[in-house]
């Protein structure tokens, strides 16, 4: 008996070791985790209401340090603040009229509605197709894959002294220039392609978000649809790597307009024929699009120091919802020496 109680005590004893030793060794490799958090959102512009029609801006009168922004819709409203006064001081609460797709801000599967000839085989049908409230955590969360074509981006607009020009003889930004998102960046980066990752591409482009000019024609930032973007091929070749490795990515993001190149986005014609290719194939696979990034050197920096980065998008939650404004953070993690 007192032989079996010794070994007992022993057996508990080496148990409780293990259990200390492993503790111990996951506190120190936790220690030794360094995790950082990166904003990539732009701050979106607002402006008081119109005297003559309260639901447009009096572009005249911007809230803050607020300069127009290009967008599908006019720039964002807000209405004066309600005062709700206490003992001790006011609540201040104002209204914004904002369109779903203004600055930084995801997109929803329902996003686009197909016709019969643009659906593919296996494809989700219009009618089942996510909107906002219906996004799942893990869609809107995920490891990212980066691609950074920014270096390339530069180099076409050294040619006009660092400014883009649509006439794409002076920066040619168009898909088949090497500006832009190619299959061959997409196959670069095919062996981390896999379930629930966020493929995120730098290219240089943010830094035209704020031009203070809302025509597409005009501005910088559209730069009239010749801009880079994830362009028709490394769309396409995305599908065929998600097929061969029969997997699929929770959504793909940019720091551009439409996350489509600018060719891609227009189209072959005036009526937008054969246009935004991520648009119309991605969303019937039930894959995200996250537009007008922020703050991509610094992910590319964290990218750089070997850091594993997730992509959190904080995204609204409203009903039958086809996207809207999102706060994107980057949570990524860097193991120190030990």
């Amino acid at each position: 008996m007192q032989h079996r109680y010794e070994s007992g005590v022993r057996r508990r004893s080496l148990l409780h070791l293990v259990i200390v030793a492993l503790a111990a060794l996951f506190y120190a490799q936790f220690a030794r985790a360094e995790l950082t958090f990166i904003d990539l959102t732009h701050e979106i512009p607002t402006f008081a209401p119109s005297k003559d029609d309260p639901t447009k801006p009096d572009l005249s009168k911007p809230i803050g340090h607020s300069r127009p922004i290009a967008g599908f819709y006019h720039q964002a409203v807000l209405y004066p603040a309600d005062m709700w006064p206490t003992s001790e001081g006011e609540f201040a609460s104002a209204a914004l009229l904002i369109q779903e797709h203004n600055g930084t801000s995801f997109n929803s599967p329902n996003h686009y509605i197909n016709n019969a000839d643009s659906l593919e085989r296996g494809s989700i049908p219009v009618h089942q197709r996510k909107s906002a409230e219906a996004l799942s955590i893990a869609q809107l969360t995920g490891r990212i894959v980066f691609i950074d074509v920014s270096t390339r981006v530069g180099a076409e607009l050294a040619r006009n002294g660092g400014r883009p020009d649509p006439d794409q003889s002076v920066t040619d930004f168009s898909d088949s220039s090497r500006a832009t998102v190619r299959a061959e960046d997409i196959d670069a980066v095919a062996d981390r392609i896999d379930d629930g990752v966020w493929v995120v591409a730098r290219l240089g482009w943010e830094q035209f978000y704020g031009s203070g000019i809302e025509d597409w024609d005009t501005s910088p930032y559209v730069n009239a649809f010749n801009h880079p973007g994830f362009s028709g091929e490394a769309i396409e070749r995305l599908i065929e790597v998600m097929d061969e490795k029969d997997v699929r990515i929770s959504g793909i993001a940019a720091d551009s307009f439409s996350t489509d190149s600018g060719q891609g986005a227009k189209g072959t014609d005036d009526r937008w024929s054969n246009a935004w290719p991520a648009h119309v194939r991605l969303y019937q696979r039930d894959i995200l699009i996250v537009e007008n990034l922020a703050n991509l050197p610094a992910l590319a920096g964290a990218v750089d120091e070997s850091a594993a980065c997730s992509l959190i998008v904080g995204a609204t939650k409203h009903v039958g919802g086809t996207g809207g404004p999102a706060r994107v953070v980057a949570a990524c993690e860097r193991k120190s020496a030990p």
